[in-house]
């Protein structure tokens, strides 16, 4: 959708010197819109247009004036009044200003995003129709500061970084309720159907006050459309030059006048297995998975959804088949993953709500010879009262979470008998809204582990802006935690021939965070709108749980750094809003992030000091195209070697993503769309599946300690490891795709 405005000069009188006087109409489509808000900027000054679109609007001692054209969900414009004589003629704004939209994520009310107290980013699905993706996963790539990290060369498992920090510190929700989690850690974001998300809000940063375990990183919120907001019929395909297909279907109906659903299917399909880089293995591990979707409303107080997922994947030799799965003849990496979820939520009325979830995820994989079957089931329920006192908005919550986990992962000895964990908690929040220039949240979190006892999480929030909130500054500081489930979150742990080592009971980990946000837009000539937004952030772990892969490069050895984790960095935004169709989205995130234990320090892998992302789109109106050029660029990251000996690199080389697309739009319901992913054709160095040739290292002599002997077919001393990944084998590759909706 689009928005013009025809600001019609009905009249511009110069009444003195000094004085101003000036009339005219605010439309949208076509149409009058009533409640514009029109403002002189740099004054107190403003109005409201009425039913019919109009206004008029008296302002004096304004040098160079400039009016601030303004509608909720509409990107702001303005326009300089240089003269009696001036006339502004037709105005084109467009919708989705980053900085009107509404946001829940932060505070767990809806507030919008310039005045919520939290740091809280937001994406629409149009930012990710630019580079269409078969999973969210994928998506997320062109965020800055948010990275989809793989961490198996075989398999293709990953999880999401925020910050420079792992995935498993990383909160996935869905509408608001924690769905995506533990053992679906590196699977939960497949499948979501795309064409049923409203926006995707992201908040970096702990935020364990609020959602408790595992937002000790960050939260990303996918937030699902409501009935009301999804076309009666819809539906989005494309195909990719490697034999990819990916479909996401949706439906709305009515089973009455109060109740109403919409449906949802994704449907994902790559079964053409490809050896580029003639290792013997899959490039791209071949996968065929369904997901359904369904939510109903009823009314504006209840809401219920659930989602079933089926995927069925596999990597590892190319000869290897169904009939090979668990054996030694062929390696293969097979995972079947089956997967349920259950969310809701109900409204007692405007200052009580109760939000519900359960889900129930079975995993059975084989890792060459090695089995892995989970089952996990979570169980969820939060009562949460808010009430305004005057300057004070208090929330009050209680929560509980039902966790039943238990896997057949033999090196954990004990630890793979089933268990089961309550965790009951109550948080508290008040923010205190001094004036409309300056807000303070505080925030207190009990939570009661049966297996780890109590955790305190406490966190403070402070928010300044100017009158016209073209300037915002915000502080925050809060701690997080995490309890640890190894095997649920680090699938790629069972791969290769490294033995997996625990040296004691695991225990919590803990963090304190501090992060410094700053916004600035910037109203230039010619309708020109520039908005940044720079954050400066520091994390301090104790407890933290580091994979050791260097003190035997046999071994993963796991257990809890007995010194101090920190992570500091800036990330910086830059968007710019121009006429005719351009815009332009550049973003960067550096990072120092380091261990340190009896006075040593360490880079932990996987870990990047720099990361760019940038987004240039134009639109052409008149022929109803547009061209998205979109990429991101990762820095060096340190990997995991099997030795001095090793002769693959252990630092990786800088490299970029870029992606073009052009769409075409032919008419309200259809629309076209094709482009080139990975136009640099990067793909990481040939060779990082060690021994490939030797999956089961039948080739490989050991010595009485375990280590690995250099020998004249092994002069390197290493075994089959494919741990050393840090992207997508996939080249350059063209995609041609489709949308069609029905209103």
């Amino acid at each position: 959708m689009r928005f013009n405005l025809i600001f019609i000069l009905l009249n511009l009188q110069l009444v003195s010197a000094q004085d101003f006087f000036v009339r005219g109409k605010v439309y949208s489509e076509g149409q009058p819109l009533s409640s514009a808000f029109v403002y002189v900027k740099g004054s107190n000054t403003g109005v409201t247009t009425d039913i019919n679109g109009q206004f008029s609007i008296y302002f004096s001692n304004i040098k160079n004036p400039k009016l601030l054209i303004s509608y909720l969900g509409h990107k702001t414009q303005i326009k300089k009044i240089v003269s009696n004589t001036n006339d502004l003629g037709i105005i084109e704004l467009e919708l989705e200003d980053s900085l009107e939209e509404i946001v829940i994520s932060g505070t767990l009310k809806p507030v919008s995003k310039l005045d919520s107290p939290v740091p809280v980013e937001v994406y629409n699905h149009n930012f990710f129709r630019a580079n269409p993706s078969p999973s969210i996963f994928e998506a997320l790539e062109n965020v800055n500061g948010i990275r989809p990290q793989l961490n198996c060369n075989v398999c293709n498992t990953g999880d999401i970084h925020i910050n420079g920090q792992e995935g498993s510190y990383t909160m996935v929700l869905i509408d608001g309720l924690p769905i995506v989690s533990g053992l679906s850690t590196v699977y939960g974001l497949s499948g979501i159907p795309q064409s049923l998300i409203e926006r995707i809000e992201i908040v970096k940063g702990p935020a364990s006050t609020l959602y408790g375990s595992e937002a000790i990183g960050g939260v990303i919120n996918l937030i699902t459309k409501l009935p009301e907001n999804t076309s009666s019929f819809s539906i989005d395909s494309f195909l990719s030059g490697w034999g990819e297909i990916n479909t996401d279907l949706g439906y709305k109906y009515a089973l009455s006048k109060k109740v109403k659903g919409v449906f949802g299917l994704n449907y994902f399909n790559y079964s053409n297995p490809i050896d580029n880089n003639g290792d013997g293995f899959t490039d791209l591990t071949l996968q065929d998975r369904i997901s359904i979707f369904n939510k109903f409303t009823f009314g504006r107080k209840f809401s219920i959804a659930s989602r079933f997922v089926y995927e069925d994947r596999w990597g590892g030799q190319m000869g290897w088949r169904p009939k090979h799965r668990g054996g030694s003849q062929i390696y293969g990496e097979s995972i079947y993953t089956s997967r349920f979820e259950l969310f809701g939520n109900h409204k007692f009325n405007n200052n009580l709500s109760f939000q519900f979830s359960f889900n129930d995820h079975n995993h059975n994989s084989v890792y060459g010879t090695t089995l892995f079957n989970a089952d996990q089931t979570i169980g969820f329920g939060q009562l949460v009262w808010n009430k305004n006192i005057k300057k004070n908005e208090l929330l009050i919550g209680i929560a509980y979470r039902l966790s039943y986990y238990h896997d057949d992962t033999k090196v954990l000895l004990d630890r793979n008998k089933a268990h089961t964990t309550h965790l009951p908690g109550v948080f508290i929040q008040n923010q205190i809204n001094f004036n409309p220039n300056n807000t303070l949240l505080l925030g207190l979190r009990y939570d009661q582990n049966s297996i780890h006892g109590n955790i305190l999480t406490p966190r403070l929030n402070y928010k300044v802006n100017n009158g016209d909130k073209s300037t915002i500054l915000r502080f925050s500081a809060g701690t997080g935690y995490r309890v640890a489930q190894v095997f649920t979150e680090d699938h790629a742990a069972l791969t290769g021939a490294r033995e997996v080592v625990f040296l004691d009971d695991l225990d919590p980990e803990k963090s304190w965070n501090t992060n410094l946000n700053y916004i600035q837009k910037f109203y230039l000539e010619q309708g020109l709108i520039i908005e940044l937004d720079l954050s400066l952030f520091k994390t301090h772990f104790s407890n933290k749980i580091i994979p050791d892969y260097d003190t035997d490069p046999n071994k993963i050895i796991y257990n809890n750094l007995s010194g101090k984790s920190v992570s500091n960095g800036i990330s910086i935004n830059a968007n710019l809003l121009a006429s005719g169709g351009l815009r332009i989205n550049l973003g960067a995130t550096f990072i120092d992030t380091f261990a340190e234990e009896n006075g040593t320090k360490t880079t932990p892998y996987l870990t990047e000091r720099f990361q760019g992302v940038w987004k240039l789109e134009k639109k052409w109106r008149a022929n109803n195209l547009i061209l998205d050029l979109t990429g991101t660029t990762v820095g060096a990251l340190k990997l995991p070697t099997l030795g001095e000996l090793d002769p693959r690199a252990d630092i990786s080389t800088p490299f970029s993503i870029v992606n073009l697309q052009l769409t075409k739009s032919w008419n309200n319901s259809i629309e076209s769309y094709g482009g080139i992913k990975n136009i640099l054709n990067f793909t990481p160095p040939k060779n990082s599946i060690a021994r490939a040739f030797d999956p089961f290292d039948r080739r490989v002599n050991f010595d009485d300690s375990g280590s690995v002997l250099a020998t004249t077919n092994n002069p390197y001393a290493l075994t089959f490891d494919p741990s050393y990944v840090y992207a997508s084998n996939q080249g350059i590759r063209f995609f041609l795709g489709l949308r069609w909706k029905y209103n």
